[in-house]
């Protein structure tokens, strides 16, 4: 088989992939990792925003599970997934 038939049939092919990998997939992976390190780092005295827009502080973590104060006396459980956002890293 020669090479030259083999690029002009998969070259554009290749081409296109490639332009997927660098402009799709690799800043998705990127901002993957980044949400990953963030959910990590996660402590008591954060401020956080849910994805769903709740902006509270967290009280208590166990496990994947978060207990947030969004009001005088209102608390509520939310997993660990569910933080969209950290407002205020608490500082040791």
């Amino acid at each position: 088989m020669d090479i030259g038939i083999f690029l002009r049939q998969f070259g554009p092919l290749i081409l296109i992939f490639a332009i997927f990998y660098f402009l799709l997939i690799r800043p998705q992976q990127k901002r993957e990792k980044e949400r990953k390190k963030m959910l990590a780092s996660l402590k008591k005295g954060d401020d956080v925003v849910t994805i769903g827009g709740i902006y509270g502080k967290i009280l208590n973590i166990k496990d994947d599970v978060l207990t947030l104060e969004v009001g005088d006396k209102v608390k509520i459980n939310v997993t660990r997934s569910a933080v969209g956002n950290v407002i205020n890293k608490k500082e040791k």
